[in-house]
This record gives C-alpha cells, sequence and structure tokens, in this order.
C-alpha cells in the first residue's frame, strides 16, 4: 500500500508540474492609476479667474485625460499672501455683503470642472475686487478603491485627511507644489 501511494504521489507532481503550454497572447494596456513605486497619483494645478458677464462668472475647463470614477476634485482660493505663506480656503467660501450673499463655488464631473460665482443678488454689482485676478488651486485626490491606501509600501497614509486644510491635503498625498502648473483651457492632466 505505502508503495502505491508514493507511486501515485511522484504521478501528480510529474502531471501538475508538466502543466505549462505556451504563453498566451499579452493583454491589452490599461490607464496607469499609479505613479511607478510612489503610490496613486495626486495633482495640483493653479489658476488666476476674472469672473464677469462675458464668461457667464463661470469658468470651466476640460479634464484631459477624464478622471477616474472614484477620484475627487478640491478646488482652494488664495485668501491672501504674508511674508510668502499663501493661506488657501477649501471651496465654497461663502461671503456677505450688504445686499445679501455671494460665494465661490465649484463642481466637477469625470471630464471637466467649473469654478463659478453665484450670489443672492445681481452679479454684477460684486465689486471688482471680488471678481478680478482670483487665483485658486485645483487638487486632484485618487479615490478609495481599497488599493494602497496606506500600505506597508504606500506612501499615503491611511489617516483620515482634512481637507478643507490645504497643507494636510498636498502633506498627505506627497504633493509636489513648489513648481505648480498653470491652466489653460486645453491642460493635460498626469
Amino acid at each position: 500500500m505505502r508503495k502505491i501511494s508514493t507511486f501515485l504521489a511522484v504521478i501528480a507532481m510529474i502531471v501538475i508540474s508538466s502543466c505549462e503550454g505556451p504563453a498566451g497572447p499579452p493583454g491589452f494596456d490599461g490607464q496607469d492609476g499609479f505613479d511607478g513605486q510612489d503610490g496613486l497619483i495626486a495633482e495640483v494645478f493653479e489658476e488666476t479667474i476674472d469672473f464677469n458677464a462675458n464668461n457667464n462668472y463661470q469658468v470651466t475647463f476640460a479634464l484631459n485625460p477624464k478622471i477616474y470614477s472614484g477620484d475627487n476634485l478640491l478646488v482652494y482660493q488664495l485668501l491672501n499672501e504674508n511674508g510668502g505663506i499663501d493661506t488657501w480656503a477649501l471651496l465654497p467660501q461663502i461671503y456677505y455683503f450688504e445686499g445679501g450673499t455671494a460665494q465661490y463655488n465649484y463642481n466637477f464631473s469625470f471630464d471637466q470642472f467649473s469654478i463659478l460665482l453665484d450670489a443672492s443678488f445681481p452679479l454684477n454689482q460684486l465689486p471688482t475686487s471680488f471678481t478680478s485676478n482670483k487665483t485658486f488651486r485645483i487638487v486632484i485626490v485618487p479615490g478609495d478603491d481599497g488599493v494602497n491606501t496606506g500600505g506597508p509600501n504606500s506612501k499615503i497614509s491611511s489617516n483620515k485627511v482634512d481637507y478643507s486644510d490645504y497643507n494636510a491635503v498636498i502633506k498627505n498625498y506627497n504633493i509636489d507644489d513648489s513648481n505648480v502648473r498653470k491652466l489653460n483651457k486645453d491642460f493635460n492632466i498626469r
């Protein structure tokens, strides 16, 4: 009985180890969701905008390539610069005027985003200081699909991040914002 068991075990090992054939055809290349060893991609861009009746107090940018369905887009307004230190505030930002409220806001989809002004009174009554030369930082952060979210090889923290704090977001996603790219109507991300 022992010889038969040993014989069957040897036969099984030979059969299993010899189940090899030619390699199949290569698969199609997918879009990269990782930047090599560093983990998921997060990006930052900047734009200075003039809001007026000609652009309907709104500017829209195409996302090229499109962002993934789980990704998020955050927009921060530059509030002030003090001694080389910028202060950023997450949109929407609401301001109170004698005639009512006005706010900077944004919306996005997988292929575009808009930064806009809205008010409870006619937008043409807003002061020029509120509508001209406004700077925004746009941060694209990867979605959490359970992939590479703080594992031992990830540079992205698994801790909750305060998205209202621009500096916390930049730190959490290891974004180098020392040389932020400017946007234009046909900019490419990634």
